[in-house]
């Protein structure tokens, strides 16, 4: 009977010390959800001041006048931020507004795709038309290269660092070959189409002249395009040489010397010395996460819709 008692109560005892054992645990978790949503809390409050603060910096800059900003950044493409709707967009705001005293595009980008390059070059000479008080001037940082030059050659001036990359006026189909791979591996391609030249370039199939003859007329002819658009572009500063249009690429301070660039000078100090306007107000449009990933998922399911092929594309790089 004693025996009993004594395990009846260690029992009991277990029991309320796994009771405030659980207790003490729930208690923590919520503590620790409470300090968690304190923190977010915070932090969102930090973040909404700090943007506060952004726009009445720039709702001040707006007020008097200045120079407009618009960053060109990495790959020109359709579903990269870097894409003509985006650029567009934001020169359009740039341009419209009373104050602008003049307008740099700042380019860091190797090129990308001839149609988002030519569409973005296109706007930039109908605003230079449509706002002839109003200057735009190309600022190239790292690289301002194949596509990203394409775009750079409609501005009134452009400007280097020394150490800059410009030029590569070219373009480029670039593709793989499968099919010695896949003749080791004993796998046969099955390929059925309706149209001679359907299966153009398939990257699993013997390469036919013919159709590489096909793709080599029609770089020319965009190649052509973009000589066009430089030549427009540079007028009579452009030193043509036989290696100008050949695809290379040059430093800032040999662009200067072949006409490809005007001058040494950075998006400060143009706004300072050229423009006459050191307020800098940037008018470039910034993609959310949402965004972008709605235009990854664009992108994936474009590439398996029937008879959509992106081995091998087209690209001013």
């Amino acid at each position: 009977m004693p025996e009993q008692q004594n395990s009846n109560w260690e029992r009991e005892v277990l029991g309320k010390l796994a009771m405030a054992a659980l207790q003490e645990q729930r208690s923590a978790r919520r503590w620790g959800i409470f300090f968690k949503i304190l923190t977010f809390s915070y932090l969102f409050i930090v973040l909404l001041l700090f943007l506060g603060l952004r726009d009445m910096k720039n709702e001040a800059a707006l007020a008097g006048k200045h120079t407009s900003l618009v960053d060109l950044s990495g790959e020109i493409a359709a579903d990269k931020s870097a894409n003509a709707d985006n650029i567009i967009e934001s020169l359009q705001s740039a341009f419209k507004d009373k104050n602008t005293q003049g307008v740099i595009l700042r380019i860091n980008s190797p090129g990308g795709s001839p149609v988002q390059a030519g569409a973005i070059n296109d706007e930039i000479r109908r605003l230079r038309a449509k706002y002839p008080d109003i200057p735009l001037y190309v600022v190239v940082e790292d690289i301002c290269a194949s596509g990203g030059y394409y775009v750079a050659a409609a501005a009134d001036k452009i400007y280097v660092n020394k150490a800059s990359l410009i030029g590569s006026i070219g373009v480029l189909m670039d593709g793989f070959g499968f099919t010695g791979t896949m003749q080791k591996l004993g796998v046969e391609r099955r390929l059925l189409t309706a149209g001679e030249n359907k299966g153009f370039l398939d990257p699993f199939s013997p390469s036919d002249p013919k159709q590489i003859e096909i793709a080599r007329k029609m770089l020319n002819e965009i190649h052509q395009q973009f000589i066009a658009v430089v030549r427009e572009g540079r007028g009579n500063r452009l030193k043509e040489t036989p290696e100008i249009f050949s695809g290379l690429i040059w430093t800032g301070q040999k662009g200067i010397e072949l006409g490809l660039a005007d001058g040494l000078g950075s998006v400060e100090s143009v706004a300072r010395d050229v423009i006459k306007a050191e307020n800098i107000v940037d008018y470039t449009t910034r993609e959310g996460f949402a965004d972008r990933l709605a235009k990854k998922f664009g992108a994936g399911a474009a590439s398996v819709i029937p008879g959509f092929s992106s081995q091998s594309h087209v690209e001013l790089h």
